[in-house]
This record gives structure tokens, C-alpha cells and sequence, in this order.
């Protein structure tokens, strides 16, 4: 009989940890809970913790630990902690079979590096760690023994059309973009897109960070800067399309001149279960692609004039390991600007530009160094945006 996998969700309260405990929920002979490390919504976590009889919860706060014990009140033997250390030691917990890397931004790096550091299976599903230390991330991996799994729907598909393929044998990998709001827009004047019209997004409703991402096109630059690093490949090898349908999450191309696809609905539970079950699959996941109801998938070749940050993200890779972590931490500066009318549509990607290109360079040997890059972007953007 197998044993079941245990788990450590951080993020558990996030819609990538609603819909891993979806999939532990219906296969408990498979998986269990061991820990997990929730957001500010403290009554879904406390329904968690319930639920699923986690060994430990982590709380965002002090003050967030507090109501969830009340909340709580004495139903649940959990040992409750509390921020980033507590984060931190639940990622790190011996008994871990997966960790499940699920916490937004760049407050998911920290325990992602204990998890990988103590040699554990890491499902990634928060591409900022990988973005911002992608480089050290892997040379921890490699020195522990630990696997990264991709979460995110466009690798986990490239991940699972190279599954038996020598590198040698691949020619390219090709990233689907929705395309965002404007790239079919083609006579909308980007320098007057206001804030309402950039979160309009034509097929999904997910945060406004993402959302503004996915309309300056910078959402695909940072998975190619994924990309790079979860698979090895030179920048030159790894292109975007643009595939308004989303049924096809990725591809793979080899150099015979075939291509291998992933193909599936819209459905974060594909990818997340894939790496939880890996290398076996699970039965009943998502519903199928319904090919004739679906009609014509199209695609197109991405407009790098006017939405040039993926161009942007590879200059980045080309230029040092800590170049991404600044155009990261500019961005997020960026975009909250942007969302709150304080720099235009286009500014977005002049400011990231500019200061891409003001970065002297750092040290990149350790997590300090990587975050600290992070910080450098972030400050120069804001510095510019002040001004």
C-alpha cells in the first residue's frame, strides 16, 4: 500500500492553495496535510485547519495568529506560529514529501530556499523566487538533491512535452500569451489606456497585478525569465505566441521539426495536480477540451514594438543572474504607480527600462544579494517616478 505524500501549502488561503486542497480533498488516500501557511483571511484558514488537521499553521501576522486561535478555539491540536520564520520552518519540516510554493511576491522566496535547501520536492507555483533568484534557487537544488516542479499552467505544459526528450533534441520552446487586453487593438492609443480599461481583461478575472502584467505583456516577460531557469535553455531558444484561446498552454519544439503541446481548459488544477502526482497522473482532474466545441484555435506572432517588455526580460537575462530581480522589483513598483494614476500606461515599461539599465550590477552569492537587487529596482523605480 502506498504511503500518502505530506504537504506543506504556503499560501494555503491563495486560489493556487484553495485548489491544491480541492485535489488533496479528493484523493485522501494520496495526500495529507502537514502544514499551512495562510494569507489574512483567517476564517477560510481556520476552515482549513479543520478540515484537513494540519500538524502546523502559520499566520501572516502576530495579530493574525491571535484571532486564529480564537477562532480555532481549542478544536484543533495545530501548533500555531506566526511571519516569515514561521514560514520558514514549515517549509523546512523533515517529514515533508512536497512543499507547495504558492505565496505571492517576493514573501515566498524565503521559505521556498529552506524547502529547497532541505532537499524537498517544490511544486512552484509563485514565479517571483524563480524571477528573482531563479539562479541561486537552482544551484541550492542542485547541491541538496531537491526537484522544482512547475505550477504555473505555461511551464508545467513545456514541462510535460519534454518529458523523455534529451535537451540536445530540442530546438525551441514556445510560451502562449493570451495577448492581454490591447493586442488586438491594434489602432488603441496605449499612451491614453486608463486603469478601468487595462484591468478589463478579455478572458480571465484575476488580480490587478497580474492583470496590468498580462496587458503590458510584462506577465510573459517574466516566464521566459522562468523559463530560462527551470530548464536550461539559452534565451535565444525561448520564444512567445500569441493564443487568444488559451487552450494550448505551451509548446515544445524539437529539431526533427515536430512540436509537442499541451493542450487543456483554462484550469489551475491540471498543472497542480500534475506536480503533486508526478510521475503518475490522476484520474478526473479537469474536464477534457471539447475540440468541437472549441472550433479554431489561432495564433499569432506577439507585437514586441508595442508591447516590448518580453523583449525587456530577455535583455535582463543577457545582461547578469541579478538583472531580473531588479526589473521584478521595478515593476511591481511600476504597476502599483499605475493603479494608482500615478504614471501612465506606457511608463510602465519606459520607467522598468531605464532603470534595467541604470543597475551597476551586484554580488550573487547569496539570497541577500538577490533580494538586495529586488530592493535596487525597486527604490531607483520609485525614485524615478517621484521625480
Amino acid at each position: 500500500m502506498n504511503q500518502t505524500k505530506k504537504l506543506t501549502i504556503l499560501g494555503s488561503t491563495g486560489s493556487i492553495g484553495t485548489s491544491t486542497l480541492d485535489i488533496v480533498s479528493k484523493h485522501p488516500d494520496k495526500y495529507s496535510i502537514l502544514s499551512l501557511v495562510g494569507g489574512d483571511n483567517l476564517e477560510l484558514l481556520s476552515k482549513q485547519v479543520l478540515a484537513f488537521e494540519p500538524q502546523l499553521v502559520v499566520t501572516r501576522t502576530q495579530e493574525g495568529k491571535e484571532k486564529l486561535s480564537a477562532l480555532l478555539s481549542g478544536k484543533s491540536s495545530a501548533t500555531l506560529l506566526w511571519g516569515q520564520e514561521g514560514a520558514e520552518e514549515a517549509a523546512s519540516l523533515d517529514e515533508n514529501d512536497v512543499v507547495v510554493s504558492a505565496i505571492v511576491g517576493s514573501a515566498g522566496l524565503r521559505p521556498t530556499m529552506k524547502a529547497l535547501e532541505k532537499g524537498k520536492v517544490v511544486a512552484l507555483a509563485n514565479k517571483e523566487s524563480m524571477v528573482v533568484a531563479g539562479a541561486l534557487m537552482n544551484r541550492k537544488a542542485k547541491e541538496s538533491g531537491a526537484t522544482i516542479l512547475p505550477v504555473d499552467s505555461e511551464h508545467s505544459a513545456i514541462f510535460q512535452s519534454l518529458q523523455g526528450a534529451e535537451t540536445s533534441s530540442v530546438k525551441r520552446l514556445i510560451l502562449t500569451a493570451s495577448g492581454g487586453p490591447f493586442f488586438q487593438q491594434k489602432e488603441k492609443d496605449l499612451s491614453q489606456v486608463t486603469r478601468s480599461e487595462a484591468l478589463n481583461h478579455p478572458n480571465w478575472s484575476m488580480g490587478a497585478k497580474i492583470t496590468i502584467d498580462s496587458a503590458t505583456m510584462m506577465n510573459k516577460g517574466l516566464e521566459v525569465i522562468e523559463a530560462f531557469w527551470l530548464f536550461g535553455l539559452p534565451v535565444k531558444q525561448i520564444n512567445v505566441i500569441v493564443h487568444p484561446q488559451s487552450i494550448v498552454h505551451s509548446m515544445v519544439e524539437y529539431v526533427d521539426g515536430s512540436t509537442l503541446a499541451q493542450l487543456g481548459i483554462p484550469d489551475m488544477r491540471g498543472p497542480i495536480a500534475y506536480a503533486l502526482s508526478y510521475p503518475e497522473r490522476l484520474a478526473n482532474v479537469v474536464d477534457p477540451v471539447n475540440f468541437a466545441k472549441v472550433g479554431t484555435l489561432t495564433f499569432f506572432e506577439p507585437d514586441h514594438e508595442r508591447f516590448p517588455s518580453v523583449s525587456l526580460a530577455m535583455e535582463a537575462l543577457e545582461c547578469s543572474e541579478t538583472h531580473p530581480a531588479v526589473l521584478n522589483g521595478a515593476n511591481e513598483v511600476t504597476v502599483q504607480a499605475f493603479l494608482e494614476e500615478q504614471i501612465g500606461f506606457l511608463d510602465i515599461v519606459k520607467i522598468n527600462r531605464e532603470v534595467l539599465h541604470r543597475y551597476p550590477g551586484g554580488e550573487k552569492d547569496t539570497l541577500k544579494d538577490f533580494l538586495s537587487a529586488d530592493t535596487w529596482g525597486r527604490n531607483e523605480a520609485t525614485r524615478l517616478i517621484t521625480k
